[in-house]
């Protein structure tokens, strides 16, 4: 599957809403880090390093969300193959 340049900023707006719907909080921060999921006082955030290139932030928050648990939720067969291509990709 080839993702198209354009699409990444739409996967990114898409893959924020969907970690918003399981009651994680997606946070862009700069740093010396390359991001990923954590637990802070029972909040699920997800830190991405906002430094980092659109296809980048994409495989973070993809990876992010497979380690949330997305296999219950309901999402379009597109968005479903591009996050677990995503995540095989890191």
């Amino acid at each position: 599957m080839k993702i198209k340049e354009k699409e990444f900023e739409t996967l990114l707006q898409d893959l924020k809403s969907i970690a918003t719907q399981m009651g994680a909080k997606v946070r862009f921060e700069r740093g010396d880090f390359k991001g990923g999921y954590c637990l802070i006082k029972d909040s699920k955030i997800i830190v991405i390093n906002k430094l980092s290139n659109m296809q980048r932030k994409v495989m973070i928050l993809a990876a992010a969300l497979n380690e949330l648990g997305i296999d219950d939720m309901y999402l379009t067969p597109r968005l479903r193959e591009v996050i677990e291509e995503l995540d095989e990709r890191k």
